[in-house]
């Protein structure tokens, strides 16, 4: 199985980037992981609102395009559904064995993510009503993607 997350901006924190980088490693022996970079909508400080929305928009048409034409879309989006890890996992392997060959997860820029988007998704994932910075929620995801690959697998996670 390949999973690919598209995610909007860079990461500037180093201790995100090795803490992702540490979890890419850790799943090389059960899927390939891809991680994409959408660079953020270049906007002013005072944007308009109309403004954000356009920007909003314009990251969403570069997500889309980074899509393969097949894969299962999951956005994470604070309105989406939370599920425990052991229900991820659950909902990854039934996924897997639905066919799908490629799982992509989506990560929003701090505008959030397109309408467009949204409706190619075809769930959404929300990991708490909390707010996490983005970055963050990638070193979260690809931590519960490994999470959920030892679930899978039979072999002993962390509770």
């Amino acid at each position: 199985m390949q999973v690919r997350i598209i995610a909007v901006g860079k990461i500037k924190e180093r201790f995100l980037s090795e803490g992702i980088a540490e979890y890419e490693k850790r799943l090389v022996p059960y899927l390939k992981l891809t991680l994409t970079e959408i660079p953020e909508e270049h906007r002013g400080a005072r944007a308009s609102s109309g403004q954000k929305q356009l920007a909003k928009e314009k990251e969403g048409e570069r997500i889309l395009a980074a899509i393969p034409e097949h894969a299962y879309v999951v956005a994470l989006d604070l309105r989406g559904k939370e599920l425990s890890s052991s229900e991820l996992a659950a909902r990854m392997h039934d996924w897997q064995l639905s066919g799908t060959n490629t799982i992509v997860f989506i990560i929003g820029g701090d505008l959030g993510l397109s309408d467009a988007v949204l409706s190619r998704a075809a769930f959404r994932l929300s990991f708490s009503p909390m707010t996490f910075t983005h970055p963050m929620v990638r070193l979260i995801l690809v931590e519960q993607i490994y999470r959920a690959c030892r679930i899978n697998s039979g072999e002993p996670y962390h509770k």
